[in-house]
């Protein structure tokens, strides 16, 4: 079936219906990554879980996709450049939480779901996204899978440091910022919440690697249902640049969307 793409309260999205499915089904939802793919529509091309039978709807997050400013990624750069926590990664991650109990009860309306607890996945920086919704509670979720997640708003910060040769200006708004974006010290309010997925690349950044063993061990601590899947010649993103058009899955991103595709149907 073809994709459906729309606005949820202003939240760009693409959907993809459950295949076999008579009736309402359950909704996944997923954030992408501001690495490629860097759309709803990219993402929903990478990582379809078209094995799942369910809704799997992808958000776009602010600033890309259909709200590019002038059809280009610049002003999510200029963001970047201008402060590459407060202005950058925190915009990017609590703007599209913020955002999302609106769209959810939108896309409720436009959609035969099935009510009850949702799933979610995130990548990169919508991995940051999903934790944050989790750590709020304002949403029923039954399961997250974040893949390649920022889970600490200082590593994506050291990470733009290296990439920029610039040290971040660290004051106490900006270190209560990055205490508020890092959920590892955050599991407690994560707690058994919901069964987490981590999918970590073996070749992703060594930072976020080590931040996703130590989500995992921080939420079974609190009792939750966590795990960690180390995928062998995986890098940061799932698709070639741009990465902002739907384009043909990539054999790693074939391997992530079997991962998922399993653990969701399990």
């Amino acid at each position: 079936m073809e994709p459906i793409t729309g606005f949820a309260a202003g939240v760009p999205f693409t959907a993809l219906p459950p295949e076999g499915v008579a009736g309402p089904a359950p909704l996944v939802v997923a954030w992408h990554m501001l690495d490629a793919p860097r759309s709803d529509a990219a993402f929903a091309a990478a990582l379809p879980m078209a094995g799942v039978p369910a809704w799997r709807v992808y958000l776009g997050m602010p600033f890309c996709g259909a709200r590019m400013v002038n059809g280009t990624m610049d002003a999510g750069l200029e963001l970047v450049r201008r402060d590459s926590l407060r202005a950058y990664t925190d915009r990017m991650i609590s703007g599209a939480a913020e955002e999302f109990p609106a769209a959810l009860a939108a896309l409720c309306e436009q959609l035969p779901v099935a009510p009850g607890p949702i799933d979610l996945v995130g990548g990169s920086l919508g991995g940051g996204v999903a934790l944050l919704t989790l750590a709020r509670g304002v949403v029923p979720v039954r399961a997250a899978a974040l893949v390649n997640p920022a889970i600490r708003a200082r590593s994506v910060v050291g990470l733009i440091e290296k990439m920029t040769e610039q040290p971040y200006p660290w004051d106490a708004e900006a270190n209560a910022v990055a205490d508020r974006l890092d959920f590892v010290a955050r599991a407690g309010e994560i707690g058994d919440r919901a069964r987490v997925l981590v999918v970590s690349g073996e070749l992703d950044f060594p930072q976020f690697r080590a931040d996703a063993g130590a989500l995992v061990h921080a939420l079974r601590a609190h009792g939750a249902d966590a795990e960690v899947v180390t995928v062998p010649d995986l890098a940061h993103p799932l698709a070639e640049e741009p990465g902002i058009e739907p384009a043909p899955q990539l054999p790693i991103a074939k391997t992530v969307d079997d991962i998922l595709t399993e653990w969701f149907t399990r």
